[in-house]
């Protein structure tokens, strides 16, 4: 057994943490203790006391801690890597769903006919949902692209249906699986956020909680799902686990300026300030691969290979038709363009010799071209 599992029963009242939540009876047993009171196994921790989380919770001093910078240039690109796809995420007004100030982030209990039936090599429910965010004077995501930080990171927290709960998926390598995206201040108001935001009000205070009707929960992550990158990584709050699949989209969410302020500024902290810059500082990669789905600019690494899955340990990839006709095509057309300048050239110079023996020669050159695609 694991060092991980010998400790699970420990950590059981972390459950409510922010990347732990999960709608259902895993976590609705008795004796959960809130954040006001530390409790056993350290249970009381806060983002003011960074330091002190891998003493009491030897796995956030791990080798594949998150969240993490993702840098770009050093990516790797991964045709291999498919279109996320979710099923059951569009849920009827009917469908009453938990709303909760833990303390450390607001929660939404999501049920677990949500699913991720594509993307990822198995088969991974939905459990809940979380948000990271800054202050009025800063930016507050969890992972950054190229060392820029995002004003806001949600999370969307899912795991693997081999095993027969939240509580016995998460000790295991591949028992989590997390898409995040970025948000940002767009023009104008984003409808699908609105849905959790309005609620806010609801659930100031710490432990406070209050039911959201359903609605689309694909609404609060981009529209495709196909560009994004991906890692082997860990949960971003005590215990620290490390067996959570990271899916980063590319594509950032828009809210209002009002929406963020709201975000931001309404819930309270177990120290009854306001509750804010809830997140974790990005993490050494330690060797880990970073993997794309779609050519970055800068360009990512594309590493050639069988064309067999990716994982971001082991990878390997294979050129797609698309690519090839890519390149064949941009062969063609270079050859004939140059084959038509040359034309060019001969004609104009032997005109030159007939009309005027001593005129000066002239030089053509092909304009250079620059991919937009």
């Amino acid at each position: 057994m694991n060092r991980a599992a010998l400790r699970v029963s420990l950590l059981f009242p972390l459950l409510l943490l922010p990347s732990l939540g999960r709608a259902g009876s895993d976590q609705e047993h008795g004796g959960e203790e809130t954040p006001h009171s530390p409790g056993k196994g350290h249970s009381h921790w806060s983002y003011e006391d960074l330091k002190h989380w891998s003493t009491d919770y030897l796995d956030c001093g791990g080798t594949k801690q998150s969240p993490i910078n993702v840098d770009t240039a050093q990516a790797i690109f991964s045709p291999d890597l498919r279109p996320i796809q979710i099923s059951g995420y569009s849920l009827p007004a009917s469908e009453q769903l938990k709303l909760k100030n833990n303390g450390h982030t607001v929660v939404l209990e999501l049920p677990d006919s949500l699913a991720l039936t594509g993307g990822y090599a198995q088969q991974y429910r939905a459990a809940q949902l979380h948000l990271h965010w800054g202050s009025p004077s800063g930016p507050g995501s969890e992972h950054t692209i190229n060392g820029h930080r995002f004003a806001a990171e949600i999370h969307v927290v899912h795991y693997n249906t081999k095993y027969d709960s939240f509580t016995e998926a998460m000790v295991h390598p591949d028992g989590l699986a997390v898409l995040g995206a970025f948000l940002e201040v767009g023009h104008g108001e984003n409808q699908y956020y609105h849905e959790i935001l309005k609620h806010l009000f609801e659930i100031q205070e710490v432990g406070q909680e209050t039911s959201v009707p359903g609605f689309n929960i694909a609404g609060l992550l981009p529209a495709n799902l196909k560009f994004y990158f991906h890692y082997n990584g860990s949960l971003t709050t005590p215990p620290c686990y490390q067996t959570v699949k990271w899916t980063i989209f590319n594509q950032t969410m828009l809210l209002s300026h009002h929406q963020m302020s709201m975000l931001v500024s309404t819930l309270r902290s177990p120290n009854d300030e306001i509750l804010q810059n809830n997140y974790r500082p990005v993490q050494n990669l330690h060797g880990r691969r970073v993997l794309a789905s779609f050519q970055a600019t800068p360009p990512v690494k594309h590493i050639p290979g069988s064309g067999a899955s990716a994982t971001a340990e082991g990878h390997s990839s294979s050129f797609h038709a698309g690519d090839v006709l890519a390149v064949l095509f941009g062969v063609l057309f270079a050859v004939t363009a140059l084959a038509f300048l040359l034309y060019i050239y001969k004609h104009r110079s032997q005109n030159a010799r007939l009309d005027s023996p001593t005129k000066s020669k002239v030089i053509y050159t092909a304009a250079s071209t620059e991919n937009t695609a």
